[in-house]
């Protein structure tokens, strides 16, 4: 990219949400936007797991854009080269690859009020924006914990994301430390292949069968022939999937999820003192709700040790306990999942007062129906605050905010207006509104401590309710709930003019 490159919009990220937000402004006729990647790839989080095993826990035909379907899928919860696979095909088809400036990871990002554009760093090179569309994704920056002496540990260590293909797991005395969605995948993968597995779990999950099924040759053609016989397939997974959300909502109404896990857990496990330590002590929900069946049979096997006592250290050829109990390992693997209420693009990206999101978020992160925070004119946010998702796809989640966006850009277009943020009293008001709908539900009062929950235990990751009243409530763009300025704020050495809508 030219040293000092302007343009209108500046998308960061080429996952579903980057590609997602290309493919819609393409199809408006609006042109003048690049996408900054900081790999070499397009996919986000499909791009980066390469582990083994992994694979999406929701259904295909959900799990993809509404306006790009895909009849070629080979079962219904697809592996992850396929989902990259079609990522790729969307990014050629809809002619996005021109506009993506590869190994661009963006450093630094800060409100210039004084020209109303957003100043870009990247490390390769700086640019100009008027908008600016943060789409790295909620599960893009890998989570360690820090473990006193890791860093004299002299095996192998990584992150699932983060895999290292290079080191041969076989005959290896391998530690895996974590037991969420991405273990239960690569476990199962790798149990097969090493001398000895040390799974340390510190909070056992709650597994349901994963109802897996290949889709056939005519299936395939039919839908490919018949395109809205897919379409009604994706209707029905979204409906089954939606009515989840009462049970989420009412955590005694978990009771019945709950009695199924627990025989699966006893068909998988024959060992009364393993099932035991397998069998969670809180509600069903709290915390993600997993999918497998090679997990659990996998921790059965005799070369697998599931490890419930805290670490105290790590040694440079083992771990030890709290117990005091002396393991040794060859290789760490983390399956410690990501950083989704402190993503590291907050502690760089700067508003109009200079102060960063991680300043103004203070731990506690909050935005204007997840997509826009007030004090930073003009940027937008896919899968921010309290929009993931604990039951259904969130690239359902990831459409709503780009008609959001659209419908902001239409406005800035058709009335003049150089720059805008939401209201401040708009803003409080919808957080409050989501706050007191969460509460009492199983993500506040399951009984477990969940990624869910920031720095303040506050739930800032979730929508708590069904996902068409977000898309009611998102989709469209409403003006009187955000201040604007138009072009060329400064008139005369005056300070620039927030005004609400006909102001």
């Amino acid at each position: 990219m030219a040293q000092g490159s302007d343009v209108r919009i500046a998308i960061i990220g080429s996952g579903f949400g980057g590609l997602g937000t290309a493919i819609r402004l393409k199809q408006r006729g609006m042109d003048d936007f690049v996408v900054l990647e900081r790999a070499g790839d397009v996919g986000g989080t499909w791009r980066d797991n390469t582990y083994p095993g992994c694979a999406c826990d929701v259904q295909s035909h959900l799990y993809s854009f509404s306006f790009a379907p895909n009849p070629d899928w080979s079962r219904s919860f697809s592996p992850r080269p396929e989902i990259q696979t079609y990522l790729r095909r969307c990014a050629r088809q809809f002619g996005i690859l021109p506009h993506v400036r590869f190994h661009h990871e963006v450093t630094d990002a800060r409100w210039d009020d004084d020209v109303q554009r957003w100043r870009i760093q990247t490390s390769r090179g700086s640019l100009t924006a008027q908008v600016v569309v943060m789409a790295a994704g909620a599960l893009s920056d890998p989570a360690i914990p820090n473990l006193p002496g890791l860093d004299r540990f002299e095996g192998r260590a990584f992150h699932s994301a983060q895999w290292d293909h290079a080191y041969g797991l076989h005959g290896k005395r391998v530690a895996v430390i974590g037991t969420g969605a991405s273990a239960i995948q690569f476990v199962p993968e790798i149990q097969p292949q090493v001398a000895r597995l040390h799974v340390f779990q510190r909070t056992p999950p709650w597994i349901l069968p994963r109802h897996q099924r290949e889709l056939g040759a005519g299936e395939r053609r039919l839908f490919r022939g018949v395109p809205a016989a897919q379409r009604a397939v994706r209707g029905a997974i979204y409906l089954a999937r939606e009515a989840m959300v009462l049970a989420f909502r009412n955590p005694r109404a978990m009771g019945v999820a709950q009695r199924v896990a627990l025989r699966h857990l006893r068909q998988s496990v024959p060992d009364p003192a393993l099932r035991k330590k397998l069998t969670p002590d809180w509600t069903m929900g709290c915390k993600r709700v997993l999918l497998s069946n090679e997990y659990l049979p996998a921790l059965a096997q005799p070369n697998v040790e599931v490890v419930t006592d805290g670490i105290a250290e790590v040694r440079a050829r083992s771990i030890v306990t709290a117990d005091g109990a002396e393991r040794e390992v060859d290789a760490i693997i983390f399956g410690t999942g990501f950083q989704p209420t402190d993503p590291p693009l907050a502690r760089h990206t700067r508003g109009r007062d200079g102060r960063t999101l991680a300043d103004v978020w203070a731990g506690s992160p909050r935005a204007h129906v997840g997509t826009t925070v007030a004090g930073f004119p003009n940027l937008f946010m896919l899968m921010g605050p309290d929009t993931g998702l604990g039951h259904t796809s969130v690239v359902y989640m990831i459409e709503a905010q780009i008609e959001h966006l659209l419908g902001a850009l239409g406005h800035m277009r058709a009335h003049g207006i150089a720059a805008l943020q939401p209201r401040v009293e708009a803003q409080e008001a919808f957080v409050a509104a989501l706050d007191r709908r969460m509460a009492g539900t199983v993500w506040t009062s399951g009984g477990c401590r969940s990624w869910y929950l920031d720095a303040t235990s506050r739930n800032s990751t979730l929508w708590p309710d069904f996902t068409w009243r977000f898309r009611r409530r998102v989709a469209r763009f409403e003006p009187a709930e955000y201040a604007m300025e138009r072009r060329r704020g400064r008139v005369g050495g005056d300070e620039p003019r927030w005004m609400n809508p006909g102001g």
